[in-house]
């Protein structure tokens, strides 16, 4: 029996092999349908879109929304100040939008109305709230005039008037009349003298100071407790005048005069 031929055989494997299957290779990348894509200008348009509505929306929560709108004012670091004082003298705008209060214009503002602040720093507390944290001046003498008592500070600031003397401020007496100290350096600048002086003393010293008098730039004297006089001479060299008066007073503890205005050649008595 003659055996199948050759287009037999063909038509046998195709059909064992079943039907033919999807194009490959180059043929089906010729045939694959492009995607659909945005126009380059709609994109930019929806884009644009969404960030107006988000900047909207964020402007409108900061100043148009109830929830951050100043609710509350605190005040922290006040001595001798009221927190009433202080949040008046601020006048923050209550029921104002928190992001548009001008927090420099209120440090300004209190530094101006109440002079015995020395620095504050006004800060947003979010969601509703505005803190002023305070720091006032310390007085380190006191000058006595019509009755009343003006406090100074440690930069030579006078910052407040007093009816009643802080305690344990000296007493600071300008006795230079007609100097030519006065003339040559201002009364300003004698005052600034003396405050560096009390800056220097010893601690018990300076607890023990209860005036500092100013003849000239050259020439001030502590007034002590008990009747104790020390004569400091120029505000120059405070350092080491401290030191030579702490070893000196040790050395004579009875004597009432102590004279440090040339520290490397000190010198006590008794009277």
């Amino acid at each position: 029996m003659a055996g199948p031929t050759t287009a037999e055989r063909g038509t046998r494997q195709q059909s064992m092999s079943g039907p033919p299957g999807p194009p490959r290779g180059p043929l089906l990348r010729r045939l694959r349908l492009p995607r659909p894509r945005l126009p380059r200008g709609r994109v930019l348009l929806v884009l644009i879109a969404g960030t107006a509505l988000l900047l909207g929306g964020a402007a409108w929560v900061l100043y148009g929304s109830q929830w951050l709108r100043v609710d509350r004012v605190t005040v922290s670091g006040a001595r001798v100040l009221t927190a009433d004082e202080v949040r008046t003298a601020a006048a923050v705008p209550v029921g104002s939008p928190l992001i548009s209060v001008d927090t420099g214009r209120i440090e300004e503002r209190l530094r101006q109305k109440l002079p015995r602040i020395d620095s504050v720093d006004v800060v947003r507390s979010w969601p509703q709230g505005i803190g002023l944290k305070v720091t006032e001046r310390v007085p380190v003498l006191i000058v006595e005039k019509g009755g009343k008592f003006i406090e100074v500070d440690a930069g030579g600031v006078r910052f407040a008037t007093v009816s009643d003397p802080p305690k344990g401020v000296p007493t600071l007496e300008l006795a230079a009349g007609g100097s030519p100290s006065l003339r040559r350096f201002g009364t300003d600048r004698l005052v600034r003298a003396a405050v560096r002086v009390a800056g220097d003393l010893p601690a018990q010293v300076a607890r023990d100071t209860r005036n500092i008098k100013v003849r000239s730039y050259d020439s001030l004297t502590l007034e002590l407790s008990a009747g104790r006089t020390v004569d400091w001479g120029s505000s120059e060299k405070g350092d080491a005048k401290s030191v030579t008066l702490t070893a000196l007073m040790k050395a004579a503890p009875k004597d009432r005069h102590f004279d440090v205005s040339v520290p490397t050649a000190p010198a006590s008595s008794g009277s």
